[in-house]
C-alpha cells in the first residue's frame, strides 16, 4: 500500500501562519496536520504502508526532512516530488507518477477525518464522502439504488447530490489511475480551467471500474484559521484519553481545563488554560486565560484573555481580550 499526499498549495486562506510554514505542517493537538492525516489513513488501511509520497512546492530541505520522518512514523519510506505550477488536482497527483503502482490511497493534505471502518482493499475504488449542506464548492458523487457511484460532478452549479468528495481516494490499481490522468494531460482535458481528478474518475467509471463510497463520521477542514481551531478542538476530544501534557512542562499556580495539549518545556504561570487548547514546545504562558486556541512553539503569552485564536512560532502577545490570528515572530502589546 502506498499513500500519495498532494500538498503543494500556498495556503493563502491560512495566512499569516503559512508565510513561514506550509499549511500541512501547522500543528493540530501537537502534531502537523499532514502527520495526523497519514497516521489516520494508516489506521484504517489495515495493512503495512510501503511508501508515503509527498507532492510539495519549494518548501526547503527542513520541511522535506520533516516529511520523511512522518513517513517513517508509520513504517514507510518517504518520497518527495515537486509541483512547480498549480494546474489542478489530477496534475498534482500525477507529479508522483513513479509511486502510482499497486494499491494507492490519494489524500489531499488540507482535510482530516474520523472514521469507524477498515478499508476494504478488495474494492476496485473507494471515494470517501460526507453529506454537506452546500455542495457547490466541492466535487460530488451520485449513487444508484445499490450504493454504487454513478456520476462524478466537479463543483455543481445546480444540485445533483449532497455527497461531497472529501479528498481521500483508494485505488486497487494505481497504474490504471496513472494512465487515466496521463490521458487528461496528453489531450489537454480540463474542467473549469484545470486538470481535475473527477474527470479521470468519470473515465474510469465509464470503462467499467466500480467505485463505492466510503462515508466518514466526521470531516474536519483546515482551510482557514477558524476551521483549523475547530479541528484542533475536535482532535483533542478524540484523543483526550491519551497523555497530552508533557512531563517536562512546568505549571505554577495554574489550572488546566482538559482536554488540552501541552508540549515539551512549556512554562505556565498564574494562568487558566483550556479547554481545547494546544500549546507548542517551549512556549511561556503567564497571567493568561486562554481557551479553544492553538499556540505554536517558542511563543510568549502574558496578561492575555484570548479564545478562538492561533499564534505562530516565536510570536509574542501581551495584554488584551480578543480573537487572534498572529503569525510567526510577530509581537503584539496592547
Amino acid at each position: 500500500m502506498r499513500i500519495i499526499v498532494p500538498m503543494a498549495g500556498m495556503g493563502k486562506r491560512m495566512r499569516p501562519h503559512t508565510l513561514t510554514v506550509p499549511k500541512p505542517l501547522v500543528p493540530i493537538a501537537g502534531k502537523p496536520i499532514v502527520q495526523r492525516l497519514v497516521e489516520d489513513i494508516a489506521k484504517v488501511c489495515g495493512e503495512p504502508i510501503e511508501e508515503v509520497a509527498f507532492i510539495i512546492g519549494n518548501f526547503g530541505k527542513e520541511v522535506e526532512a520533516t516529511l520523511i520522518k512522518i513517513a517513517a512514523s508509520v513504517g514507510a519510506k518517504g518520497t518527495i516530488y515537486y509541483q512547480e505550477e498549480a494546474l489542478g488536482t489530477a496534475h498534482a497527483i500525477y507529479c508522483a507518477e513513479k509511486s502510482m503502482d499497486d494499491k494507492v490511497v490519494v489524500a489531499f493534505a488540507d482535510t482530516l477525518f474520523k472514521a469507524d471502518f477498515k478499508l476494504d482493499t478488495n474494492q476496485e475504488g473507494i471515494i470517501w464522502v460526507q453529506s454537506v449542506e452546500d455542495p457547490r464548492p466541492f466535487g460530488v458523487v451520485k449513487l444508484d439504488a445499490a450504493g454504487t457511484i454513478t456520476d462524478f460532478v466537479e463543483k455543481p452549479e445546480t444540485f445533483v447530490s449532497d455527497l461531497a468528495i472529501i479528498g481521500i481516494y483508494y485505488f486497487k490499481d494505481g497504474a490504471n489511475l496513472r494512465k487515466e490522468i496521463k490521458y487528461l494531460l496528453d489531450n489537454d482535458i480540463k474542467d473549469k480551467g484545470e486538470y481535475q481528478i473527477t474527470n479521470a474518475l468519470e473515465n474510469m467509471k465509464n470503462k467499467g471500474l466500480n467505485f463505492t463510497p466510503g462515508k466518514v463520521t466526521e470531516w474536519l477542514d483546515c482551510g482557514n484559521k477558524d476551521s483549523t481551531v475547530n479541528t484542533n478542538q475536535r482532535y483533542l476530544e478524540y484523543i483526550k484519553d491519551t497523555p497530552l501534557v508533557a512531563a517536562s512542562a512546568k505549571l505554577e499556580n495554574s489550572v488546566l481545563i482538559h482536554p488540552v495539549y501541552i508540549g515539551e518545556g512549556v512554562v505556565i504561570k498564574n494562568s487558566v488554560v483550556g479547554p481545547h487548547v494546544s500549546i507548542g514546545n517551549k512556549t511561556v504562558v503567564e497571567g493568561t486565560i486562554i481557551s479553544n486556541s492553538i499556540v505554536q512553539e517558542n511563543a510568549s503569552l502574558k496578561n492575555a484573555n484570548i479564545t478562538n485564536s492561533m499564534l505562530g512560532n516565536f510570536a509574542t502577545f501581551e495584554g488584551s481580550s480578543v480573537d487572534l490570528s498572529v503569525g510567526d515572530y510577530n509581537v503584539f502589546k496592547a
